[in-house]
């Protein structure tokens, strides 16, 4: 693991400094966390929660769905907002924590446009951690509850992006140093509406962003904000995908999005509308 990485890196049960070992990693205090043969490491303090995450069916459709493109707007949004944000500090090497990372498709956009900077795919699923070791040669793979306390030092980390994910305001504010940014993406109320008119997916609560701006009252200030909305043709393959990516898939089977499908005209019309926001930690 990167030297750039490891210093920001903590030990989820003393919060100690973290050190390389032969197979994994390990603080002063004796506790050590093995590197999975995949390459991610699991600081999840070695407890087995509640959540376990996306599945590997979860983590093919949206490594399928992803890898052609779809949401490619969305990541140029987010990688122009994080590029833009960064703490302009010459000679520096900042790192970049995605939160709820998945297989780590934008940390690696974000990466790509930003050569000086290194970054951090954290995730709660196993099979997401296995592809997002190999997302990048600048990234590394870790395995955290967002909800939890996070296994990464005070003021360290120069972006947070969370995409879709859980929103830890607290520990975003405590692990981002000054000058640091804050990179969300959240859906609007139009986002894939003719999806879930026709398959009765979970809807986006119309007073998202709302709620929102007072989880983020008091720890951060919104900067930038900008609204993407344009629309995807899908065949019936990527629109099982899009379907099978997210949370709606813990609620249809496989079996069942096939049939509905097959009721459908492909190509389907889609809408994508998602608010990118960037923020600025608060002083508190």
């Amino acid at each position: 693991m990167a030297e750039p990485v490891l210093d920001i890196l903590t030990c989820p049960v003393c919060r100690s400094h973290l050190s390389p070992g032969n197979q994994g990693l390990h603080c002063l205090a004796g506790h050590s966390f093995d590197r999975a043969r995949q390459g991610y490491v699991n600081l999840r303090s070695g407890r087995r929660g509640a959540v376990a995450g996306d599945t590997a069916d979860m983590l093919a459709d949206r490594a399928g769905f992803l890898g052609a493109g779809y949401y490619a707007p969305i990541a140029d949004s987010v990688t122009a907002s994080v590029a833009a944000g960064l703490p302009a500090t010459p000679g520096e090497r900042p790192v970049v924590l995605d939160v709820g990372a998945g297989p780590g498709y934008y940390l690696a956009r974000v990466l790509d446009a930003v050569p000086s900077a290194w970054g951090v795919a954290m995730d709660v699923s196993t099979p997401a951690l296995r592809r997002a070791a190999r997302a990048h040669p600048r990234a590394a793979a870790i395995g955290a509850d967002a909800w939890s306390t996070l296994p990464i030092r005070d003021g360290s980390v120069a972006a947070v992006t969370d995409i879709f994910a859980p929103r830890n305001v607290t520990e975003f504010h405590r692990v981002l140093r000054p000058g640091g940014c804050l990179v969300v993406v959240t859906p609007a109320a139009e986002h894939l509406t003719e999806l879930v008119e026709t398959f009765g997916l979970i809807s986006v609560d119309e007073n998202k962003e709302r709620r929102l701006d007072e989880v983020m009252s008091g720890w951060f200030t919104a900067e930038r904000s900008d609204e993407l909305r344009y629309s995807i043709h899908l065949d019936r393959a990527a629109a099982e995908q899009l379907i099978g990516m997210g949370p709606s898939a813990f609620h249809l089977t496989a079996a069942e999005r096939a049939s509905r499908l097959l009721a459908v005209a492909s190509p389907l019309r889609v809408t994508i509308s998602v608010h990118v926001t960037r923020f600025r930690p608060a002083i508190r």
